[in-house]
């Protein structure tokens, strides 16, 4: 048995490494940043996360 949602995520992973591999020519192996550096990163995604968040908010607010 297959989990669909499961497979829905793991096919945008790999689409999402796939885009990463081609606009920056590496993959997540890249051994040129610091441990630091990968938090400041991920620190970045999820602060563009909460946007993302608080906007739709802001719409389910408005009833849109």
């Amino acid at each position: 048995m297959k989990d669909r949602v499961i497979e829905q995520v793991r096919e945008k992973l790999l689409q999402r490494s796939q885009a990463g591999i081609a606009k920056y020519g590496t993959t997540l192996d890249r051994d040129d940043l610091r441990g630091v550096e990968w938090l400041q990163h991920l620190q970045e995604e999820l602060l563009d996360a909460a946007g993302y968040l608080q906007r739709l908010i802001n719409l389910a607010e408005d009833g849109r």
